[in-house]
């Protein structure tokens, strides 16, 4: 059976309970899911956060959200994923991304799971604008997560 990529860009939540279940409806060659959920936080490096505005490249941030979908496709013996990623005003406490893999068992699942958050936390086309009570500034990359998508090239 071939490994089902869902991918999403949208304003509206996600319930991950119903996305899990529709990812592994009638499936029994799945014999694990890993989910990611990624939650805007009230405090950044101890600034209080009002809000969270992410914007996108429409078009281009599906396409490229595909491409790293399909590359782990190649890489793990994936059953399913399902990349939903938030645009819009968010308030702190509301779901941001959530990325579910499956898998027939549990360390493909984790390994294509860490592998996509970290691509769409260094590379995808999504550019976030904190609101708090200095000021509003884009969301600057961090060291640290290029360290940890660096882990996953190829040599």
């Amino acid at each position: 059976m071939t490994c089902p990529v869902t991918i999403r860009i949208q304003e509206d939540d996600f319930d991950i309970a119903r996305e899990i279940s529709v990812l592994t409806s009638g499936r029994t060659d799945i014999g694990a899911v890993v989910t990611f959920s990624g939650i805007c936080r009230a405090v950044d490096d101890s600034a209080k956060v009002a809000a969270l505005t992410l914007e996108h490249y429409p078009g281009m941030a599906e396409e490229e959200i595909r491409r790293h979908a399909d590359e782990a496709v190649s890489r793990w013996p994936l059953n399913g994923i399902t990349v939903i990623h938030r645009v819009g005003r968010l308030m702190p406490g509301q779901n941001i991304v959530l990325v579910v893999t499956a898998s027939q068992h549990r360390q493909a699942a984790f390994q294509a799971a860490e592998f996509l958050m970290d691509y769409l936390k260094t590379s995808a086309p999504f550019w976030k604008k904190e609101e708090s009570a200095t000021g509003t500034g884009w969301v600057e990359a961090h060291a640290r997560d290029d360290e940890a998508a660096a882990r996953w090239t190829k040599s």
